[in-house]
């Protein structure tokens, strides 16, 4: 698990998380409206359990989880409307809003399929120490989904949208008490990280209880 309670006063320092966001990199300050936070949910919902997972993109413990585990569960639990997954974001540091930016910005029917790219590449993008090569690292994923570069830089451009997002994760990790990633809520009962075995027992548990 990542510990959120370093990283957090990290990215305090860096500029994250606060008004002033990133004063350098692809962000710039816009007059625009913030777009919308919008809740990124796979699932019925009128599924007997809800899953709340707080995950950061640059998170390897995260990663591990998605390219491990997540699929299990999305074939057994979710598909099978056992189980109402909701992601939300966690920002350790500017590459992860980024990737954020770019996987919400293809609306939420696209955000999960950029997520477990950007999961399964982390290595390829989050590792790099020029910010340009991030970005454009992060931007290849989102054209293989069929995001162009307009709409993507448009996105990542938006800084009251990127404001909006750090308050809402600001506003769900101070509510629910999260200090790592990742962190799971299953019908409210915060978990660890764990095994898809252990996983699918805890589901299994909820549903039947």
């Amino acid at each position: 698990m990542t510990d959120l309670r370093l990283t957090r006063r990290s990215a305090i320092a860096t500029g994250l998380a606060g008004t002033a966001i990133l004063a350098a990199g692809p962000l710039a300050a816009q007059e625009a409206e913030a777009r919308a936070v919008e809740e990124l949910v796979l699932g019925s919902p009128d599924a007997p359990v809800t899953v709340v997972e707080y995950a950061s993109l640059t998170c390897p413990h995260c990663a591990r989880f998605h390219t491990d585990v997540f699929g299990q569960i999305k074939t057994n639990y979710i598909e099978t409307g056992k189980v109402r997954f909701v992601v939300r974001d966690v920002y350790f540091d500017r590459y992860g809003l980024w990737a954020a930016m770019v996987a919400r910005c293809g609306g939420a029917e696209r955000y999960f399929g950029i997520t477990d790219q950007l999961y399964r590449k982390q290595a390829e993008w989050s590792r790099h120490e020029n910010p340009n090569d991030a970005i454009a690292a992060i931007f290849a994923i989102g054209r293989q989904a069929g995001l162009t570069d307009e709409q993507m830089t448009e996105c990542t451009q938006d800084q009251a949208w990127a404001e909006a997002l750090v308050a809402e994760f600001q506003k769900n990790m101070e509510a629910d008490g999260v200090e790592g990633t990742p962190t799971f809520f299953i019908n409210g009962r915060k978990e660890a990280n764990m095994p898809y075995a252990e996983f699918a027992a805890k589901l299994d548990e909820a549903i039947g209880s």
